[in-house]
This record gives structure tokens, C-alpha cells and sequence, in this order.
């Protein structure tokens, strides 16, 4: 017996949209020896700076546990660097190395590319609403 649904899975499209863009993304990625994990990591400290580990946990969405893993790794690869942070040594903030900021600008310029492919198939206008639909949902969501 099926139960019917009226709705579409929205969290399995959101899934299957997020691979569908990552399988332009990974092969990039793999080429630099990072996981999708490590890449979110490098994509918040470029975007944001020094960052609290907390802050990178949420903005990466990788949990604390598992931050914790990539995090050792790649600063062992040398592409971050962590410290105590001067203002509450309770605190740890990453930062990116020399390293890790040329990694960042390489991919991003991969990356861009890629978006800038989408852009042109799907339109500006629609990308735009992609955007502001997605913010909505996220919005809509928050406790």
C-alpha cells in the first residue's frame, strides 16, 4: 500500500540539486586533495576571515565533532592555522595560511566559471529567484 503524499520531497530535491551542482564542483575539489567538508571550511574563511570554531561549524554546517577532524587535517596540509582567541582564550579562531588563501582563489575562479554557466542557462532573473526563493525557505524555517 502507498501513502499519498500532495507534496513534492522538498528535502530530497534540495538534496539532488545540491549534488547536481556539486558534480561540476568535486572533481576541482579532488584535484586540490579536498573534501567537500574542507572546501566549506576554506569558502568560510575566505568569505568571513578569522572565525571562531562555533561560527565555522554553523556557516560550513559540519558539526563540532567533525569540525574538529577537518579541521586538524587541514592544518596539518597547511591550510589553516588555528589560535586562541586573544579576547577569550576559552575560544579557538581559525584563519587561512598563505597556502589556504591561494587554494581559495584558485577554486573560486572554478567555481565562478560554473556559476557563471548557470547563470547563463537558467537566466540572471531566474538565478536571482533561485537566490531569494531559497533565503525565503531558510527564513521561513528559523525558529
Amino acid at each position: 500500500m502507498t501513502i499519498p503524499f500532495v507534496h513534492r520531497n522538498l528535502p530530497r530535491l534540495l538534496l539532488q540539486a545540491r549534488e547536481s551542482v556539486m558534480t561540476h564542483t568535486r572533481p576541482g575539489l579532488r584535484e586540490h586533495g579536498l573534501s567537500d567538508q574542507q572546501w566549506r571550511v576554506l569558502r568560510v574563511l575566505g568569505e568571513l576571515g578569522v572565525v571562531e570554531t562555533g561560527r565555522v561549524a554553523r556557516e560550513a554546517f559540519i558539526l563540532g565533532p567533525s569540525l574538529t577532524g577537518v579541521l586538524s587535517r587541514m592544518e596539518r596540509d597547511g591550510l589553516i592555522s588555528r589560535a586562541r582567541d586573544a579576547e577569550d582564550q576559552r575560544r579557538t579562531v581559525v584563519e587561512l595560511t598563505r597556502q589556504g588563501r591561494e587554494t581559495v582563489k584558485r577554486l573560486s575562479h572554478l567555481i565562478e566559471a560554473h556559476y557563471a554557466h548557470m547563470e547563463k542557462s537558467l537566466g540572471k532573473q531566474k538565478l536571482a529567484q533561485l537566490y531569494a526563493l531559497l533565503d525565503e525557505v531558510i527564513a521561513l524555517e528559523q525558529p
